[in-house]
């Protein structure tokens, strides 16, 4: 493949150029931004216009791919609020919210929205003197259309890195099915009745391991690089991660780069998992195939101009496993022109060994996995790579994974797996420039 020509190296920050000259995106000038607030609401597929501010730009600190439509929601959630809780990665001081109903089949009215700090308790409570509402050019609810995501004006918060938001949203009227990612590994909450706007949470008694409506968080400020978008499957998505601990193997990463005190290491993390997706099969619950989900997913993120693919797996191991290695290659190799096309930087990471996962392990479906891992050590798929089946795998038995790396169901790592995951992909991330060979 060509070298990509869409990214400059930012002079000045030579030991970190894989990341930086690939996350740097456009600040913005001006002071007035809520005079100009109602500037910030788009249409899906619009450009990411930013608002004007004192300094910085604005980065994606927070993202969840839309899934499907939620089963037996036909009216939507008339009547109820609904609070997501959301992982921030980098802070900022201004925030703006995204919403989607990308999998409705009618107008979603959203009546009032609110997003604030979360007081830190692990329920529905919000930080006293957080709360804000959301504003969609400059009015108070908006009317998102079947098919359709909108972003909300921006609002002054101050954002932390690496701390829980909650976004609220509440539908007075029936709507259609919910658009939701079903396996957020968070547990959000739910009230009758229009409770956006309350501080204390005490309505909030309805818990849900699912995302509903909100689908990204961006903020405005000087501290972040860049944002860096994670697209996978289940094993990005973090299937089988504890729960409300934020232990998928990019939360991880996000730890360690924000740990390292190192302003050029605040990078956005965003997460375009789906539990169940491939390179070429989609389905009711793995969500569209990942070539057909990119441009919505990935190459549109705030702020994201490198790209870690980890996809694959499904495609050779789901029914009726039939997809052979070069058929997965070249979809990958497809993921990675398209992201060179948007001056992004692609790295991807090889298949993790999955003996032991019931009849999707036998010696064909091994053997494209294998095929597949050789293409990509050779270089001629991505630009970099991460090789998370020499991370992980059992030394004696390599077509396991290690057992203290293994979640049980011998194909999702467990938390130390994804920590390991996470260790390896740290310093690729930082790495050389090469683009993939031709």
């Amino acid at each position: 493949m060509a070298r990509t020509t869409g990214c400059a190296l930012l002079a000045g920050l030579a030991a970190l150029v894989a990341v930086v000259s690939t996350a740097i995106f456009l600040g913005v000038g001006g002071t007035d931004v809520a005079a100009r607030a109602g500037r910030g609401a788009m249409a899906a597929g619009s450009a990411h216009t930013a608002v004007p501010a004192a300094a910085g730009s604005w980065v994606g600190t927070w993202s969840a791919s839309p899934v499907a439509g939620e089963p037996s929601t036909a009216d939507g959630y008339p009547g109820w609020s609904i609070r997501n809780v959301v992982r921030t990665s980098v802070g900022g001081t201004w925030v703006r919210v995204h919403l989607s109903n990308t999998f409705g089949s009618a107008p979603l009215v959203v009546a009032h929205a609110t997003v604030a700090r979360s007081a830190g308790t692990g329920g529905a409570a919000a930080a006293g003197g957080t709360m804000r509402v959301l504003t969609f050019a400059q009015r108070g609810s908006v009317t998102i259309p079947a098919g359709g995501a909108v972003v909300s004006d921006p609002v002054r918060l101050a954002v932390p890195q690496r701390a829980d938001l909650l976004v609220t949203t509440y539908a007075a009227l029936p709507s259609g099915p919910v658009t939701y990612h079903p396996n957020a590994r968070q547990i959000s909450f739910m009230a009758r009745g229009e409770r956006t706007a309350e501080v204390s949470g005490v309505s909030y008694t309805t818990r849900t391991l699912f995302w509903r409506y909100v689908s990204a968080v961006d903020v405005l400020g000087s501290h972040a690089a860049g944002a860096v978008v994670f697209f996978g499957d289940s094993i990005t998505d973090g299937l089988t991660s504890t729960v409300g601990a934020n232990h998928r193997w990019p939360d991880y990463l996000a730890d360690g780069l924000m740990a390292s005190g190192d302003r050029r290491l605040r990078l956005g993390v965003l997460n375009q998992g789906i539990s169940g997706n491939g390179v070429l099969r989609g389905g009711p619950e793995g969500g569209p195939s990942a070539l057909v989900r990119l441009d919505r997913d990935a190459l549109s993120q705030t702020g994201a101009r490198t790209m870690v693919v980890e996809l694959g797996i499904n495609d050779i191991i789901r029914p009726p496993r039939a997809t052979g290695a070069r058929a997965v290659i070249a979809g990958l190799r497809q993921i990675v022109a398209r992201g060179h096309a948007r001056g992004m930087r692609v790295i991807g990471g090889t298949l993790l060994p999955f003996e032991g996962h019931g009849a999707a392990y036998n010696p064909v479906t091994e053997a494209v996995r294998q095929q597949v891992n050789a293409a990509i050590r050779a270089g001629t798929v991505y630009d970099a790579v991460i090789d998370f089946d020499k991370a992980l795998r059992d030394p004696y038995r390599p077509t396991r994974m290690r057992a203290a790396y293994d979640s049980g169901d011998h194909l999702h790592p467990s938390d130390a797996g994804y920590r390991r995951m996470a260790e390896a992909a740290r310093p690729v991330l930082l790495g050389g420039t090469a683009a993939a060979k031709a």
